[in-house]
């Protein structure tokens, strides 16, 4: 298992370069002078000139890429924003802690409804709650976030007045936000858990143990979920990386100061060193739940975490063979 990670951990830098110069030039290409934006409307050519020294920006493409690749190898710095003039990584670890918040709360709602929605219409096959929750989950899917968030502000912020339409204060200013995101994750769940669960009860082992006499809800819960959870769990981190991503403009919607809100404002001054260092971190994050998701494999099903031991296992005996030749 070890060994699996840090190969995992190994592969995953060249996927983290890929991002990085794919985000550094599109950067680069991306109309506007960041110089023009952060001086005065009546800066002359001289000044924007001067402006762009300071900032780097009159170096050449190589240059400025190689540059940033060795900040962050050799002193983990994603450089400094140009408005604030703070560093980039502590920009984006004071607003990382709300977007996780926001995740965290979006993937619970994703979960709960996603798993139970899907276990009942597999179970009831062809009924009108599993029809209605087919169509209620292709709607999910195909509904945009951003438009999702403003029907639910109308409705619930602006109409009925249950829940504030922007912020981050307490427990309140979370729901909408979470529901908006939530929900279109939790289509995608249901979906797969009702396939997933169609296909598990109608293996042997469901019928033996309705033949022992063991009660349905030990037979769904231990026995028919349990083997059905490794595509479930590959949908969820999927889905909790993507939170990540996709919470940028639900973000902005609702006014929360998390990392989308950063990015967005970012782009919008062209502040390029905080839109790089953004979308550097975020990969990374998503990374690192697509290898959390691999590993929590091996705990829920014995037997994948047996396939790891084996593998290591028989390489260990070849290597002690190939030695005493």
């Amino acid at each position: 298992m070890l060994r699996y990670t840090l190969k995992r951990l190994l592969m995953m830098l060249p996927v983290l370069l890929g991002v990085t110069l794919i985000i550094f030039l599109l950067m680069y290409i991306t109309p506007g002078n960041p110089a023009e934006l952060l001086l005065p409307d009546d800066a002359t050519p001289e000044q924007i000139a001067q402006k762009e020294i300071e900032l780097g920006l009159n170096d050449p493409f190589i240059v400025r890429f190689f540059d940033y690749v060795k900040g962050i190898v050799t002193r983990f710095d994603f450089g400094t924003s140009y408005t604030t003039g703070r560093s980039v990584t502590d920009e984006i670890l004071v607003r990382f802690p709300t977007t996780i918040k926001l995740a965290v709360a979006s993937i619970l709602v994703a979960i709960a409804l996603g798993i139970i929605c899907g276990v009942i219409s597999a179970i009831k096959q062809y009924t009108i709650f599993d029809n209605i929750a087919v169509v209620v989950s292709m709607i999910g899917v195909s509904m945009p976030n951003f438009w999702q968030g403003l029907l639910l502000i109308l409705l619930f912020a602006v109409q009925l007045r249950w829940f504030p339409a922007s912020g981050a204060g307490g427990l309140k200013y979370w729901i909408l936000p979470a529901l908006t995101i939530g929900t279109s994750s939790a289509a995608n769940i249901m979906r797969m858990t009702r396939s997933t669960m169609l296909e598990v009860i109608r293996q042997d082992y469901i019928r033996t143990a309705r033949a022992k006499g063991q009660s349905e809800r030990v037979i769904i819960t231990l026995h028919a979920l349990r083997n059905a959870l490794i595509p479930i769990v590959t949908v969820i981190g999927n889905s909790f990386g993507s939170m990540l991503c996709g919470a940028v403009l639900t973000e902005s919607i609702f006014g929360i100061p998390g990392l989308g809100k950063l990015v967005v404002d970012a782009i919008n001054v062209r502040n390029y060193p905080m839109v790089q260092g953004a979308v550097l971190f975020i990969a990374f994050v998503h990374a690192a739940v697509n290898l959390g998701v691999d590993l929590l494999y091996a705990m829920i099903d014995p037997r994948i975490k047996s396939q790891y031991a084996g593998a290591a296992k028989g390489k260990g005996l070849w290597m002690r063979k190939e030695a005493a030749k």
